[in-house]
């Protein structure tokens, strides 16, 4: 008997990057890592989902090397010998296991509020001198000069070129959620009057400047994936576009600049993204672009993440609406978060057609690295 889930097991394959089937483990912030330095245990968690049957992972945000790139306590940094030292080690266990890997390479921006190592005295940075909009209260960031502009998209560069030293697949870039490269993309945050403010062009010029340098930096053949989005932590109504045209304008300057693939996210993958069309961000992208496009969003999984911190569990759900997408060549890729941190074995699991044997997610799934 066929299983039903069987496209999401079948080989893919675009320019520059080939993996064994359509599953990828999505970027998930645990903060297990002290010193930001991935140890042992991170070698072993990334580890198991390869062993489970995941074709592609994604790490959790890693910080790139600038003074004000962290916003939050025991993220892995992507810089330094300790630190590179152990994530080649995790790159060496998710090879031996079967499966490729790109980091991926975060700064906060606005978000982060001083006190925090490893540069307790330097407070958020961001496009313009605003709090940032989902804040209530906090320190107002500095406005980056074209200096510290300049400085953070060498960070990005130097980032990759050591990922693919390091022996990474490719890599992501974190421009969604409200982070630094998503504040220059949001007018809510971006208020500048010069050339990164303003107009939809102006605010996807640093972005591009940063695809542009990684690009620069690695050549033509290393993947490069940019993960974007609409909503913002806490502000999910958010809208950097309200049309496939300003979609298209958004997204032309990108690809061009040099993006391999897009990582669409959004918190429910089966939500159509625009009236008229039963297309979600990643149908659209893909159907602008051209470029092979990832879905995000409660695969897998009944009910939304923040229930798990209110000590509610997320059952596990059907993928009958997921395969339909899939199926008909709405996104090339899916990206699988919470069920893969409750379930490592998860791909594995649905491959073999035993999804009875799928565990949820619930408040303890938050606590461990296993």
């Amino acid at each position: 008997m066929t299983n039903p889930a069987a496209s999401l097991f079948q080989p893919f394959e675009s320019a520059n990057l080939q993996l064994k089937n359509r599953i990828l483990m999505a970027p998930m912030t645990r903060n297990f890592c002290p010193g930001g330095v991935p140890g042992p245990a991170s070698v072993e968690y990334y580890r198991k989902r390869a062993a489970g049957g995941v074709g592609l992972l994604i790490t959790e945000g890693t910080i790139i090397n600038h003074p004000a790139a962290s916003g939050y306590p025991d993220v892995p940094w992507f810089y330094g010998p300790d630190a590179l030292q152990g994530w080649r080690a995790v790159v060496d266990a998710v090879h031996q296991a079967g499966s490729k890997i790109f980091p991926q390479l975060w700064h906060v921006g606005s978000v982060r509020e001083p006190g925090l190592e490893p540069n307790p005295e330097v407070k958020g940075y961001g496009p313009s001198a605003v709090l940032h909009p989902v804040k209530k209260e906090g320190t107002v960031p500095h406005a980056m000069s074209q200096a510290d502009i300049d400085a953070v998209v060498a960070a990005y560069a130097q980032a990759a070129k050591d990922a693919m030293q390091l022996g990474f697949d490719g890599i992501e870039i974190h421009g969604a959620h409200g982070y630094l490269i998503d504040q220059f993309f949001w007018e809510a945050s971006n208020q500048r009057t010069d050339n990164y403010g303003g107009s939809l062009a102006n605010r996807v010029r640093f972005a591009q400047e940063i695809i542009q340098a990684v690009r620069a930096a690695t050549g033509p053949d290393f993947p490069i994936m940019l993960r974007f989005s609409q909503w913002k932590m806490g502000a999910y109504t958010a809208k950097l576009v309200n049309s496939p045209t300003e979609l298209e304008a958004f997204l032309q300057p990108l690809t061009e600049a040099g993006v391999d693939l897009f990582h669409c996210s959004t918190r429910r993958f089966y939500q159509s993204e625009f009236e008229g069309s039963d297309l979600n961000l990643a149908g659209w992208t893909r159907k602008i672009s051209g470029k092979p496009c990832v879905t995000v969003g409660s695969v897998g999984l009944k009910g939304e993440f923040l229930r798990a911190f209110m000590g509610k569990s997320a059952p596990a759900e059907s993928l009958d609406e997921l395969l339909r997408r899939l199926d008909a060549n709405e996104f090339d890729l899916v990206a699988v978060g919470r069920a893969l941190i409750s379930d490592p074995d998860w791909a594995h699991k649905v491959e073999q057609d035993r999804f009875a044997d799928i565990k949820g997610f619930d408040s303890e799934d938050l606590k461990t690295l296993q």
